[in-house]
């Protein structure tokens, strides 16, 4: 069983069900923000939860190896940057990182726009921009929230 287990655990399943597996969230944030459902999913430690197992598994996959810091060369240049992500293992823990953070993003978008009273409509645009981009979905966000919570804070 454990093998089985351990065989589907491939570096293409496991992209896809990371892939997969955060969409049922991102929809709870936008259908139903403020649910319990929601609250003990997403805006607790539940998902980066179940991303962390991902992120552990592969990181204990290259310490087992032997080689945790071979082609780690995030801070070399652009070139050693592409190297790193040449290694699956490292490109896909760097997609779980991405995934968890923008996952961070998105459930405090929700929390703040409750906190300030912005309506779903106008946040509903800023977490499809977080799940698909990142920075520029929160910023957006930022730009919204700045209009209903009328003051500008870059450190809330």
């Amino acid at each position: 069983m454990i093998n089985n287990l351990i065989s589907f655990l491939n570096f293409e399943n496991i992209y896809l069900l990371a892939n997969w597996g955060v969409i049922p969230f991102w929809l709870l944030l936008i259908f139903l923000p403020h649910h319990q459902i929601t609250n003990f999913l997403v805006q607790s430690v539940m998902a980066p939860l179940l991303l962390a197992a991902g992120y552990i598994y592969l990181s204990y996959g290259l310490f087992t190896d032997g080689n945790m810091f071979d082609g780690f060369e995030l801070y070399s240049g652009l070139d050693g940057l592409y190297s790193m992500f040449a290694n699956e293992t490292l490109l896909l823990i760097f997609w779980l990182h991405f995934l968890s953070i923008s996952l961070f993003a998105g459930a405090w978008i929700v929390r703040d726009g409750k906190k300030y009273l912005i309506p779903r409509i106008i946040i509903i645009p800023s977490l499809i921009l977080t799940y698909f981009t990142g920075p520029i979905g929160l910023v957006t966000y930022w730009f919204f929230r700045i209009f209903f919570a009328k003051k500008i804070s870059f450190n809330d």
